[in-house]
């Protein structure tokens, strides 16, 4: 390779040396009529090993909601997803618990989260004892209800309305999120999971079908 060519051969041995991951540091080599060095090889950063399920690692952060705001997410949630004839409440696929999971997340999204449902659910608090003189896992489901219906709706709350308002967004989000994450929820979306099937396969239903609107294309 001549000192015309677009690649020189000082840079072509540093790209096959930079190349070689993993190996131990190499030797400097040079080019003739070249006194730069190679830079060294790096070690791989990545150490492969086979996890021991035998001593399982507690979870990586600790969680931070305390016993009393708990309490208050645990209700809310079950007012927002109550249990029915055909799926759980919220706190039976432990809906609580996940959100307490996420908000304690040391991530930058998590964190931002953290502020508004904690902040929410003082506020929720606050609001509880303004109304009735009782927290609001004391509350009837009417007097919870009458509460959740002024702040159900951001762009309709008013303005003394609308911390928690902005705060019952994003707890419902979360709620929703982790209550249809649990396989115990899957039956009221209509998936069924990985059941077989008995005799010939009937076919996509024609309701699907039509809604899709690929009547023209099946």
């Amino acid at each position: 390779m001549s000192d015309s060519s677009p690649i020189s051969r000082r840079h072509a041995l540093r790209g096959l040396i930079g190349g070689a991951a993993g190996v131990a540091a190499a030797p400097a080599i040079a080019a003739p009529n070249h006194t730069e060095p190679a830079p060294p090889v790096h070690a791989s950063r990545f150490v492969f090993h086979d996890p021991d399920f035998t001593q399982p690692v507690k979870f990586p952060w600790e969680k931070l909601l305390s016993a009393e705001e708990l309490a208050v997410a645990t209700a809310l949630a079950d007012l927002i997803l109550p249990k029915d004839e055909t799926s759980p409440a919220a706190s039976e696929v432990g809906v609580p618990d996940f959100i307490n999971e996420w908000i304690s997340a040391d991530y930058p999204e998590h964190q931002e989260d953290r502020e508004v449902i904690r902040g929410g659910l003082g506020w929720l608090s606050t609001e509880s004892f303004k109304r009735f003189t009782q927290r609001f896992e004391e509350l009837t489901s009417a007097q919870q209800s009458q509460i959740a219906d002024d702040i159900c709706d951001l762009s309709q709350a008013s303005l003394e309305h609308r911390v928690g308002a902005a705060f019952f967004r994003r707890f419902r989000q979360l709620c929703v999120g982790g209550y249809y994450s649990h396989s115990q929820t899957w039956r009221s979306l209509g998936y069924i999971g990985n059941i077989s099937v008995g005799g010939p396969y009937p076919g996509v239903p024609a309701e699907v079908i039509e809604k899709l609107g690929l009547q023209d294309v099946v």
